[in-house]
C-alpha cells in the first residue's frame, strides 16, 4: 500500500507507530516495549470477545507474532492501536467462528484484573434512567453486565469494547472492523439499546440475562447486522414479471 507523505507525517506523532517503525528496522527493545504496552489490553478485550482467558492470552500471543512477522511490510496507514486491534479482530473472529461450528457452549467470563472495574455496562446503567429495584452488589453487577455482553453478537460486543476500554474514536473503530464511521455509530446505538433491553429486568425486577450460546447463526448475524448498518433496506427487490408471465397469472 503506497502511503501519502502527509499521512504518514500525521501517524508518525502516535509514540506507538514510531516504535513499530524502530521495530522495522530491527530494534528488539521497541518490540519488546510495545508489548508490554499492550499485553493486558489485548488480553482484556479479547477475553470478553472470546470468553475464555487462557484462549485470550493465547490470541493475543499471536497477535504479537503477526505484528513481528508484519515488521518488514509495516506502514503507518492507521494508529497502531487501530492496526494492532485489526489483527486481534480477525484472529477473534476466527476463533468465535471455529467454537460455533464446533457447537462449543461459550464460557463464562472471569474478571479481567484492574480493567474489569470498568465494565462497559456501567455506563449503559448509569444513562438508563432507570432506579434499580434493589441495592446493587458491584461484584453482581458485573457479573450481570458480563452476561449481557455475552448475549450481544461479536461486532456489537467488540465495538462497545474498543469505545469503552480502548476509547476509540467511530473513526478508528470503523477501520478496525472495516465499517464506515456511521455503521459504527449505528451499530453501537444497536448494541447500547440491547445491553439496556436486557439489563432492564435485573434493575427492575432482579432478574439476570441468561448465558449466550454461540451458534453459527448468531455468528453470522453478527455479519448481518453490519451489513445492515451501511446499506438500506432494499424493499420489492424481486424481478419484474415479463408479459408472458404477468398474462399466464391472470
Amino acid at each position: 500500500m503506497v502511503v501519502s507523505e502527509s499521512s504518514a507525517r500525521r501517524y508518525a506523532l502516535d509514540p506507538d507507530v514510531r516504535l513499530m517503525l524502530e521495530v522495522r528496522e530491527g530494534s528488539a527493545a521497541a518490540f519488546e516495549e510495545l508489548v508490554a504496552r499492550y499485553q493486558d489490553r489485548l488480553v482484556t478485550v479479547l477475553e470478553h470477545v472470546v470468553g475464555d482467558r487462557d484462549q485470550a492470552e493465547d490470541l493475543a500471543q499471536d497477535v504479537f507474532l503477526r505484528m513481528y512477522r508484519a515488521r518488514k511490510s509495516y506502514q503507518p496507514t492507521a494508529k497502531f492501536a487501530t492496526w494492532l486491534f485489526t489483527i486481534a479482530n480477525n484472529l477473534a473472529l476466527n476463533a468465535v467462528r471455529s467454537r460455533a461450528r464446533r457447537r462449543e457452549h461459550q464460557v463464562p467470563l472471569r474478571d479481567s484484573g484492574p480493567m474489569a472495574v470498568a465494565s462497559p455496562g456501567q455506563g449503559i446503567v448509569a444513562s438508563s434512567g432507570f432506579m434499580p429495584a434493589k441495592r446493587i452488589d458491584k461484584a453482581e453487577m458485573r457479573q450481570v453486565v458480563r452476561r449481557a455482553m455475552e448475549n450481544l453478537n461479536e461486532r456489537q460486543r467488540l465495538a462497545v469494547l474498543l469505545n469503552k476500554f480502548e476509547g476509540m474514536s467511530y473513526i478508528d473503530i470503523a477501520q478496525t472492523l472495516g465499517l464506515t464511521a456511521p455503521a459504527v455509530k449505528s451499530l453501537l446505538a444497536r448494541a447500547r439499546s440491547n445491553l439496556r433491553e436486557m439489563l432492564e429486568p435485573y434493575l427492575m425486577q432482579g432478574r439476570a440475562p441468561s448465558s449466550a450460546v454461540e451458534s453459527p447463526d448468531a455468528v453470522e448475524a453478527s455479519a448481518e447486522d453490519s451489513q445492515a448498518a451501511v446499506e438500506p433496506i432494499k424493499k420489492n427487490n424481486e424481478p419484474e414479471k415479463n408479459e408472458t408471465e404477468k398474462k399466464n397469472t391472470t
